[in-house]
């Protein structure tokens, strides 16, 4: 694929003008690959690197990818971590995507993953008030005060949390559905009221549901899926 300079190509997607541009790569608010750039001379190509501008994702209209994963136990949700197995490991596809949010190394269940900046920052930014819906199973019987108390709000690391909507589904597990996605939410809400979580998994993000996909499996989404993903962007 042919390269392109760099102040080009973010006007092309649409982030901005080209001059901006080359005063967004000055100031050094653009990174490739993780890298800050500030050469304006700098070309990119734009099937395989990773364009941020301001620490946000940023991608081309044309050619997006996203795709739905279940996420296994053991696995960072991340594109490199040394040491460590990741979650773009398990797609075999030869473009260069990026995981929506996160889900803990100990945690499973559906992430998305996208090459489109626009739809990550959508998602991923706490203004935005989308569902998250999780199974999760804790270390003994809970109470029905305690899903009561998850589902008011309680105060964890300083900050109130918001409303949810919980339903218990045997002694010992229920889903929780979630409107914001603080660090560790749900370990952090039960460890406060007394249990200790030994399995969860998220089983929908927003409209995209994880249905019977494997541990380990992936799948594109479907053009409805997208659709509805996209329409508010």
């Amino acid at each position: 694929m042919a390269l392109m300079r760099l102040q080009k190509w973010l006007s092309t997607a649409g982030v901005c003008s080209r001059r901006r541009g080359e005063t967004l790569i000055v100031e050094g608010r653009v990174r490739v690959n993780g890298a800050t750039v500030r050469e304006l001379g700098t070309k990119i190509d734009d099937g395989k690197d990773l364009v941020e501008v301001d620490g946000q994702p940023v991608g081309r209209p044309q050619g997006m990818i996203y795709i739905a994963l279940n996420k296994p136990e053991g696995y960072v949700t991340s594109c490199r971590h040394p040491g460590e197995k990741v979650v773009v490991d398990l797609i075999d596809i030869p473009q260069r995507i990026y995981p929506i949010g996160r889900l803990d190394k100990d945690s499973t269940g559906l992430l998305l993953l996208t090459n489109d900046g626009r739809l990550h920052h959508h998602l991923s930014h706490p203004s935005f008030d989308h569902e998250k819906e999780y199974e999760v199973v804790v270390d003994r019987p809970i109470s029905s005060e305690a899903l009561q108390t998850m589902a008011r709000g309680l105060w964890i690391g300083g900050k109130l949390t918001r409303p949810a909507r919980v339903q218990r589904r045997s002694s010992r597990k229920f889903r929780i559905v979630l409107q914001e996605g603080r660090n560790r939410q749900i370990r952090r809400m039960t460890a406060k009221l007394g249990y200790s979580v030994v399995h969860l998994k998220r089983i929908r993000m927003a409209h995209v549901r994880l249905g019977g996909l494997p541990p380990g499996g992936w799948r594109h989404l479907s053009q409805s899926e997208r659709k509805k993903l996209i329409r508010g962007l």
